[in-house]
């Protein structure tokens, strides 16, 4: 069980957070929790620094944690760009001068960046969780890997795959296991204690349960919603499946700590992550690379689906200009300079460098009904974007 001390809240007015548009946003989050869609959500405000709005909906406990996906990565970014600063990896460093592994069927080219952008052909490549994710055992996995498309050519999100080359790309240049890399550099530095990668079975116990709810939209709805012939719930989810999801309710699959999907925490945290990523207490990242993971695209091939630019910085997204920052998960009315990375379920975490707010929401429940936590996504995003006026 992990430290359950009260986090420090500070007023939300002095904060300059308007207390109506935070009303606005508590009752959205109500609302699933009202109608029986989800077991739990929790969320979390922060700004100047400081946690403003800590609150936890439904059956959970007020200092519960949760499996957050793919919000995870955000850390291995945060660790990637103290290694780029310092030298030990390029951008423009192949994958396989760290990994000699990796080097077959053609994925000798692929870049550090093409793997960070999502750019680099392998996003379906299968690794087994339990019983075979040791470091030699990946490496052995690596070398039957193929690419499904020509690395560089498109942009496609990879699940999972290619944050195992990340984490084995930090343990390649540091000697270090990965998870304890990103605990010892990145989140202890920051005092963030309940947010872990690898979590051992005896400090699970404040985890929420994960659930799915409902049923899944029918094919025709998807096609008809996005205007995309043929699209497919199977197509959307590609491996992230709800059985997939629920996989992360094992103990020792929270143990592992899944590099690009394992990370466990409470909103506060997250939200306060996002707080050191817009003001880099005590200089922890290189102010350059820190811009390039937060504020620079580095990858806007367009996303395959919806055929939007998909604003890839090196590990997060950017809101961008224009109606296609809702299909990012940033909704209305945040600025286009906000930054950040969603997770399955729903799961959301970002920051505005106009306004200085971060906003996290993590829910336990799995929507099956894709189209209900895409509209929840950017509904909260939108009135988190409102809660202080811009400049």
């Amino acid at each position: 069980m992990t430290d359950m001390k009260t986090p420090t809240l500070s007023d939300p007015a002095e904060l300059g957070i308007d207390p109506i548009a935070l009303e606005a946003l508590l009752v959205r989050a109500q609302r699933e929790i009202d109608d029986g869609t989800l077991p739990s959500c929790q969320l979390a405000v922060a700004r100047n620094g400081q946690l403003a709005v800590f609150e936890t909906f439904g059956d959970a406990e007020p200092f519960n944690r949760y499996s957050i996906f793919s919000c995870t990565k955000a850390l291995i970014a945060g660790a990637m760009w103290m290694l780029l600063a310092d030298g030990s990896l390029r951008l423009d460093q192949r994958v396989a001068d760290v990994i000699p592994e990796f080097a077959t069927h053609g994925k000798d080219v692929i870049t550090i960046e093409q793997v960070l952008v999502h750019q680099s052909g392998f996003p379906r490549a299968p690794l087994r969780l339990v019983g075979g994710t040791t470091r030699a055992q990946r490496l052995e996995r690596y070398s039957s890997w193929e690419l499904n498309w020509e690395p560089g050519t498109r942009y496609e999100y990879h699940p999972t795959s290619a944050h195992w080359v990340l984490a084995d790309l930090i343990e390649g240049a540091t000697g270090t296991d990965f998870r304890q890399f990103v605990h010892t550099r990145v989140l202890d530095p920051l005092g963030l204690s309940r947010f872990r990668l690898g979590e051992p079975a005896e400090r699970q116990g404040d985890i929420t349960a994960l659930e799915v709810r409902g049923e899944p939209p029918a094919d025709a709805d998807l096609s008809a919603l996005f205007g995309v012939e043929g699209l497919t719930l199977a197509m959307m989810q590609g491996q992230v499946t709800d059985g997939a999801l629920l996989e992360f309710n094992r103990p020792e699959i929270r143990e592992l700590g899944v590099p690009g999907a394992g990370g466990i925490t409470d909103a506060a945290s997250l939200a306060l992550y996002y707080q050191a990523l817009l003001h880099n207490p005590d200089g922890m990242w290189d102010p350059a690379w820190l811009a390039a993971g937060t504020a620079e695209v580095h990858g806007d091939l367009p996303e395959p689906f919806f055929k939007v630019p998909s604003h890839r910085t090196l590990g997060l997204t950017i809101a961008g200009e224009g109606d296609t920052a809702r299909y990012r998960g940033y909704g209305h009315t945040l600025s286009p300079r906000s930054f950040g990375h969603g997770g399955a379920a729903g799961q959301i975490a970002l920051a505005d460098r106009d306004t200085g707010i971060s906003f996290c929401y993590l829910t336990n429940g799995i929507d099956a009904n894709v189209l209900h936590s895409g509209r929840r996504t950017a509904g909260l995003a939108s009135r988190a974007g409102a809660l202080v006026a811009s400049g």
